[in-house]
């Protein structure tokens, strides 16, 4: 199967998370979300990834893969911008590839 990256933004009740999710290139399970809804699959796999905690200051954390619970996402934005920060309920999150 045929397969590209698509960049998401995805929160938790607790964490803010930018990474890499990988989506079958064309039909089936070709949109985030058609993973998002995959009954069959309780995490989702993402790559190159920043993490960082609600309400507390700092860059966050640098991640090759990480894990997250589907029961857990309350918001998944797909396609996150290349350049330029990504202003999402007041939280700016960063363009992919910077920390």
């Amino acid at each position: 199967m045929q397969t590209r990256q698509e960049r998401v933004y995805l929160e938790t009740e607790r964490h803010r998370i930018a990474g890499t999710l990988t989506v079958a290139r064309d039909g089936y399970r070709s949109r985030v979300s058609d993973v998002l809804n995959a009954s069959e699959r309780d995490f989702i796999s993402l790559t190159d990834v920043t993490v960082e905690v609600l309400d507390q200051d700092g860059p966050g954390t640098r991640h090759d893969f990480l894990a997250v619970s589907r029961a857990h996402i309350v918001i998944a934005i797909p396609g996150l911008p290349e350049e330029g920060p990504l202003e999402v309920a007041g939280a700016a999150v960063p363009p992919a590839g910077t920390a």
